[in-house]
């Protein structure tokens, strides 16, 4: 999340006027991630006091013809009683609204903290959160492929080019040539696809306590390898931020909860450890890509591509830490 494009109270107070949602009473530009503009809106509810919601802008990185995708698994795996949130239409029934030539959507707000040092009984909740997840996706009618998977990767580090991941760290560029190659050269083709988040990062989880109360952004939802999306969540929540420190714990917790829900075949069990290097391979390569071309005066805070090259560094080195 984030804000490049700034909208005055005007443009704001119409734009939700234009929901049965009350008037607006407050507007919050949130910077965090470096995707889309976002805002927390408070507005005067209709009758049972006052409510909360997040309207996103969807800038460069998103596809305004794939919204129908986006806000539509929404309002599905809401149905499924998956804990996310629901789109919240217009008063005419659309899903999104245009100003000028960017598309807005409006969801709904839900209750819970995001952690930042979870425990094993969280990271247990999460597994088995994403699980599910998966499962209620199953007879979702329309579908989407990862334009961030082994080619967006490979276009996005073309993009940084040598001397841009050197401008990072002398070492970057060696290490993506050299991992880029074995993770094209072993990444599967026949195990079982579905959809997934592809980005479920702890600030995109929402906790109660050991409940979760919210899985959100899923802007990067798509068709892809199902046991995919578990190395990336295992890479967002088993280290540090920085990436210097892995969690066995957490790891354990997290992969017994999935699998308390959907257990993993021994083929997806036996991919997770190139799996996992394509997953910090894709952070990598955004967060590079993104740190050398983030407009300075964006209102957005850049994060470090190098995080990732450690987790990446570390599944190369330690590719038992799933148990295959």
């Amino acid at each position: 999340m984030a804000v490049y494009t700034q909208l005055g109270a005007e443009a704001l107070a119409a734009l939700i006027g234009e929901f049965s949602v009350g008037d607006l009473v407050s507007a919050k530009g949130i910077a965090e991630g470096v995707s889309n503009s976002n805002w927390l809106i408070e507005t005067t509810g209709t009758g049972s006091g006052p409510q909360r919601f997040i309207l996103t802008m969807f800038e460069g990185r998103t596809e305004v013809a794939e919204l129908p995708f986006f806000l539509g698994l929404l309002d599905h795996l809401a149905d499924k009683k998956c804990p996310v949130p629901r789109t919240i239409h217009d008063r005419t029934g659309a899903s999104f609204r245009w100003i000028d030539d960017k598309a807005v959507t409006l969801i709904e707000f839900l209750p819970g903290v995001s952690v930042s040092e979870p425990t094993p009984g969280q990271a247990r909740s999460v597994g088995a959160a994403l699980a599910g997840l998966h499962l209620a996706a199953n007879d979702f009618p329309q579908s989407r492929a990862n334009d961030l998977s082994l080619a967006g990767w490979r276009g996005l580090i073309d993009g940084c080019g040598a001397e841009g991941l050197a401008s990072i760290d002398p070492s970057l560029a060696s290490l993506v040539a050299r991992e880029m190659a074995v993770i094209e050269a072993e990444w599967p083709t026949d195990l079982p696809h579905s959809i997934i988040h592809a980005d479920l990062f702890p600030d995109n989880v929402l906790m109660l306590g050991d409940q979760v109360t919210g899985l959100i952004d899923f802007y990067f939802a798509c068709h892809d390898i199902t046991a995919y999306d578990v190395a990336v969540t295992h890479a967002a929540w088993c280290f540090s931020s920085d990436g210097r420190e892995f969690n066995s714990e957490i790891s354990e917790a997290l992969l017994g909860g999935y699998e308390s829900v959907r257990p993993l075949s021994y083929a997806e069990t036996a991919a997770l450890p190139v799996l996992a290097r394509g997953a910090a391979m894709r952070f990598l390569s955004t967060r590079a890509y993104d740190w050398i071309n983030t407009p300075p005066d964006a209102l957005v805070v850049k994060k470090d591509p190098m995080a990732f090259a450690r987790r990446l560094e570390f599944y190369a080195a330690n590719p038992g830490v799933f148990g295959a």
